[in-house]
């Protein structure tokens, strides 16, 4: 055998069935986190450094579980053991996050939360690599997203569920988290670690043999992997510039008294600088090769596509980053005239986002089953062009819709980028990928998901701060537009990486 057999729909939807548990914990964080800091005493302002957490633990748990995800073999698979360990840590932090006593506490088990939620997620998307043929991923893809919508529809309202639909309070004294939201982290915890389950035991991995036999037969020209080595030399003198600069940075924020959250951009460069240096010494001879060097090599050796989504994927997660640490601020204060974080008025806007998010992804089930029929007529990169643009629009369009109940109609914009961003950069890239390291690859694109959200974290307190008069409705504008011009990068993408 020496192509992958084409899978039927019940086959494709086991392997993704687990993305509706994980989505499940995604989004009750993502809905919830920035109500339980506000909460527990944080000031708008300094909300993106609390976050600054979530992408930092994906920058580094994804590539690390993706370069060990492409050497594991044993019982359960290559890539499901990682799905599984993943879930129970993730299962056990849900229902922790919820019951923090001090803000310090919640901001350390969003490290927890998120570190373990990405140890499930990374070997997800290099499964359906190895799983299915170049012609069934973008539909496999899609089937991720539309479990990734469901899911997320779910838990996204489960806060104003409990309230409305079961009589749970969602009001509680100035510092404490309500009931309705502990309630729902509760059911999010034991929803991801059985739909994780479903996945492990209900679908099967190609072994180590198989997959290579399947590469083989592939065209010699289809993935060029450049194994050239990177002189010391270079990653010696980038490593310098790039702690020089990051020191020089820091200086600056010191002395002029810049905003706190610059220094995570300060703090990052003199990390990648050192990190340069340290290769720059391991790539001599007698070294041995370890994780961390064939790591660093991939990333300075990425496919031609993988760098060109990389500025797509820039400014959609930017403006995804700031829809999620500002939605509630901007929907409570702009929308409900709440001007603490406690009150009637404060509860019911959060518990509104709840179910603004919890319509997006519900618009994005449904444009997940789309998806896969408009690209094949437009192209991946067509298609994920007029998604964007369709999100940017929505955004923005918060500004100017003074009724919360009309914002519904924003978020079916924001639904069709939300299942594009999620399956049509990942069916592009695919197929571009050397088979031997699809888990890497995929942890190294999570970079450019990552990297955006560290900026958005460091610069947008400070934009609102000095041009908005910390009003947190311009974070969504800025983030329309970021998402339209991703949208305009997708045209940058070489026409020749549309799958087969």
């Amino acid at each position: 055998m020496t192509q992958k057999p084409t899978l039927n729909f019940w086959q494709i939807w086991n392997m993704c069935f687990g993305f509706l548990g994980i989505q499940m914990g995604f989004a009750l964080q993502n809905a919830n986190v920035s109500r339980i800091f506000q909460t527990l005493g944080a000031p708008i302002d300094d909300i993106p450094i609390l976050w600054i957490a979530a992408p930092l633990t994906g920058l580094i748990v994804q590539p690390i579980i993706g370069y060990m995800s492409d050497r594991t073999w044993n019982g359960l698979g290559r890539r499901r053991p990682y799905f599984l360990v993943g879930a129970i840590l993730a299962s056990l932090a849900l229902i922790v996050m919820p019951n923090s006593p001090h803000l310090w506490v919640a901001a350390g088990m969003l490290w927890i939360m998120d570190a373990s939620i990405n140890i499930s997620m990374e070997p997800f998307r290099a499964f359906v690599g190895d799983n299915l043929a170049e012609k069934q991923r973008t539909s496999g893809f899609a089937m991720q997203t539309f479990f990734i919508g469901i899911g997320a529809v779910i838990a996204s309202a489960l806060p104003w569920m409990m309230a409305n639909w079961f009589g749970i309070s969602n009001d509680a004294p100035a510092g404490e988290i309500p009931v309705s939201v502990r309630y729902s982290f509760y059911i999010g915890g034991a929803a991801f670690l059985l739909a994780v389950m479903w996945t492990v035991f209900r679908s099967s991995e190609y072994s180590p043999e198989e997959l290579a036999a399947f590469e083989a037969a592939r065209p010699a020209d289809h993935v060029a992997e450049d194994m050239s080595k990177r002189p010391a030399s270079k990653y010696r003198n980038g490593g310098i510039i790039s702690t020089a600069v990051g020191v020089a940075l820091w200086y600056w924020i010191m002395s002029s008294g810049l905003d706190k959250n610059l220094f995570v951009l300060a703090g990052g460069l003199f990390v990648f600088g050192l990190l340069q240096i340290a290769m720059s010494f391991l790539q001599k001879p007698g070294k041995a090769d370890s994780g961390f060097t064939e790591i660093m090599h991939d990333l300075f050796h990425m496919p031609r596509v993988m760098k060109q989504l990389a500025v797509v994927q820039f400014f959609s997660w930017f403006a995804l980053f700031a829809m999620w640490i500002y939605g509630t601020a901007a929907v409570t204060a702009y929308h409900y005239g709440a001007t603490e974080a406690a009150g009637a008025n404060y509860n019911d806007g959060a518990d509104w986002i709840g179910v603004l998010f919890a319509t997006y992804n519900g618009f994005a089930a449904l444009a997940a089953i789309a998806i896969p029929f408009v690209a094949n007529r437009l192209g991946c990169r067509m298609c994920h062009l007029f998604n964007l643009t369709l999100g940017g629009i929505g955004l923005i369009s918060f500004y100017f819709i003074s009724d919360p109940k009309m914002l519904i109609f924003s978020m079916i914009g924001v639904g069709f980028a939300w299942a594009s961003i999620l399956s049509l950069p990942y069916a592009l890239l695919s197929n571009n990928l050397p088979a031997h390291k699809m888990g890497v690859y995929m942890g190294i694109f999570n970079f450019f998901i990552v990297i955006p959200q560290l900026v958005a974290a460091s610069l947008l307190g400070l934009l609102l701060r000095e041009f908005f008069d910390l009003q947190a409705i311009y974070a969504l504008v800025i983030g329309g537009c970021m998402m339209i011009v991703a949208g305009l990068a997708t045209l940058l993408v070489d026409k020749s990486a549309e799958p087969a």
